[in-house]
């Protein structure tokens, strides 16, 4: 299928750190909703330099950022990808989580918007909690 196709080769252009070829993919008219910020919706870029902008931070605060296991799925002109996500941060900690994105296609197939949401994964708590009701 040419749509599922497309955001497969989006997660290549990603793990290529191409942000070039990332950019082919967008919408003249784009945004991009990240999983963190301020606001309900994390932080937004809106139109084609702030999303370029925000798709930089990401390659700037994990060098390695790399997608891997990417599932998709494409239904009229919304489509969602999930992914396993891994990288190392500038300060040296490793990150692997799971994630997904949310997508609006324009009718010629580029990405409109792209929702991006992601697990927080946490540090295992030195002693294990009892569960409610026990003793």
């Amino acid at each position: 299928m040419p749509g599922t196709q497309m955001l497969k080769d989006l997660v290549a252009a990603f793990n290529a750190h191409d942000l070039d070829l990332v950019m082919t993919f967008f919408d003249d008219d784009c945004v991009l909703e990240t999983p963190r910020g301020v606001e309900p919706w994390g932080t937004r870029f809106q139109g084609r330099d702030a999303v370029r902008e925000g798709l930089a931070q990401r390659f700037r605060g994990l060098p390695d950022v790399h997608y891997a296991d990417d599932e998709h799925w494409l239904c009229g002109d919304h489509a969602v990808s999930t992914w396993r996500l891994t990288g190392t941060s500038t300060a040296g900690d490793r990150v692997t989580l799971n994630g997904c994105d949310l997508f609006d296609l324009s009718p010629e197939g580029r990405v409109r918007r792209k929702d991006s949401y992601w697990k927080i994964v946490e540090e295992p708590p030195l002693v294990t909690p009892r569960l409610a009701g026990q003793m």
